[in-house]
């Protein structure tokens, strides 16, 4: 039971489009020196447009290295192995426009990064005082469990795959406002709804609220944002039973990308 809830709690836990340039050649008379000459010379637009390389992206080591740490964030627990276990099995969507949405809630990738990392991010358990009761420490097991945790995830991508891998977590966002169901090692949970809520943005930035059905009537509310940066995305998935936006988290993260 414990197992399952856990599961479902977690789950409350794109082709690269290239502008083609062309330029037309016009022809002068062969006495028309001058014509020619301003020809062969490049226009200033092009010049400056094969001037601009498409933007490459970072390596898996490189983008790991970018992710938040145990140094970064001194009263949380980071761990690269919480999210390594939400990720180590996908999961089925019965809409594909949702997929997006269920590779952030599952700290998955999104596209076709050229460099990836993902870690954990959970508040420390309550420090009880010597002699404390078998109640209490139940109590605070209890909020262990249920306590917010976050996926995060730091991708990297070669020319506009970072813009086109945000436009469709955007685009699965608006599709899913109705919800969708997950199915997850074998069990489904249905995800209630999905509502955009306000976000503080740098190139661009999305916040959705995610409502998950827990079944007998209980009801879970989690937090998706994503943040591209550059050609770098940024994505965190808060769940519990009480999920916070995890405000400072996504700051410091965004700080370590410069």
């Amino acid at each position: 039971m414990r197992s399952t809830l856990v599961r479902r709690t977690v789950l409350t836990a794109s082709a690269v489009s290239l502008a083609l340039l062309t330029s037309a050649c016009g022809s002068g008379g062969s006495g028309d020196k001058a014509g020619d000459k301003a020809a062969d010379k490049p226009s200033a637009s092009a010049a400056a447009t094969s001037a601009a390389p498409a933007a490459k992206g970072r390596t898996d080591a490189e983008t790991a290295a970018l992710l938040v740490t145990q140094t970064d964030l001194k009263d949380q627990i980071v761990s690269a192995e919480g999210a390594a276990g939400a990720a180590a099995v996908p999961a089925e969507v019965d809409n594909a426009a949702c997929k997006p949405l269920s590779q952030v809630q599952t700290a998955q990738k999104v596209g076709a990064p050229t460099g990836f990392g993902r870690t954990s991010v959970k508040a420390k358990p309550q420090e009880l005082p010597a002699g404390a009761s078998a109640e209490d420490k139940l109590k605070a097991g209890l909020l262990a469990l249920g306590g917010d945790q976050t996926l995060v995830t730091v991708a990297s991508y070669d020319g506009k795959g970072a813009e086109d891998a945000f436009a469709s977590v955007k685009a699965a966002g608006t599709a899913c406002s109705g919800g969708y169901s997950v199915t997850y090692e074998g069990d489904k949970t249905k995800l209630d709804s999905v509502t955009p809520a306000p976000v503080q943005s740098r190139d661009e930035a999305v916040h959705y609220t995610v409502v998950m059905d827990l079944g007998d009537g209980d009801k879970s509310t989690g937090h998706l944002v994503a943040v591209r940066k550059g050609n770098t995305l940024a994505t965190f998935y808060t769940f519990g039973t009480a999920a916070k936006f995890p405000g400072d988290l996504i700051d410091v993260q965004l700080t370590k990308l410069g």
